[in-house]
């Protein structure tokens, strides 16, 4: 019987690679046969995660971007197509533009504005740029637990994120049956992003603090692994759904 999480001779794209949960996810596309288009602001960051995924015998393809400009999404996509066509197209690239998580009622609107086009427009654009590119595959969101409902002191975010689970239902819809678009909702993962935005005590352990019913916080590649589920053969029956990945909360 064959592997339905293999990846072999897949091509996948992932924006905002270079750190966290894209670095991770990328790295677990590669462990499951796939080569990777990987992009994220900062070349140095692309460049060591292209020796890793190398190492693992796989193909890397290093794109420097900007997700909220729509020429340079064209980028990324070009440089699949050049690879010889694009299978998965993961949109992770996505957080708190400055790091600082705020109430709504304490929120300027152009501060709003920055969060909608960091995890919201862009996610559009990228859907309609990959849906261009791709004659069928696979397209995963990076969503958040934070868009299961309310976020005190992260108002902006969470409302994103919740919209980011309705445009993949809609784009589920209007790109089947070629193309399957689902969502993986990460709960509490250390990254540099999430230990920037936060300020727990440190005489406690977070999972402690967030009374994580698994017992520990998420890592990069508990993400992956979800993706490489969504982007294999072993979810082929699967589109417009959200996998929270949350540890059970």
């Amino acid at each position: 019987m064959n592997n339905p999480f293999d990846l072999t001779g897949k091509l996948a794209v992932v924006t905002g690679a270079g750190k966290g949960i894209g670095r991770g996810i990328a790295l677990q596309l590669a462990r499951a046969g796939a080569d990777v288009v990987v992009s994220s602001r900062t070349r140095a960051d692309l460049d060591s995660l292209a020796e890793e995924i190398e190492a693992l015998d796989r193909t890397a393809y290093c794109v420097t971007a900007d997700v909220t400009e729509l020429e340079q999404l064209e980028a990324i996509a070009a440089a699949g197509k050049d690879a010889g066509g694009i299978d998965i197209w993961v949109n992770n690239a996505g957080g708190l533009p400055d790091a600082t998580p705020r109430y709504l009622t304490r929120t300027p609107p152009e501060k709003w504005d920055d969060q909608m086009n960091l995890n919201l427009r862009a996610v559009f654009l990228a859907c309609q740029v990959a849906a261009e590119a791709m004659d069928k595959g696979a397209i995963i969101n990076i969503s958040s637990r934070a868009a299961m409902g309310a976020s005190i002191k992260n108002g902006p975010y969470a409302p994103s994120k919740a919209a980011v689970n309705n445009l993949t239902q809609t784009f589920a819809i209007e790109l089947a049956p070629n193309i399957r678009v689902n969502a993986v909702a990460p709960g509490p993962i250390p990254t540099d992003n999430f230990n920037e935005s936060t300020n727990f005590p440190d005489d406690q352990p977070l999972e402690q603090i967030l009374r994580v019913p698994l017992g520990r916080l998420g890592a990069p590649e508990d993400i992956g692994n979800a993706v490489v589920f969504m982007a294999s053969d072993a979810s082929s029956w699967v589109t417009g759904q959200c996998l929270y990945v949350t540890g059970g909360l």
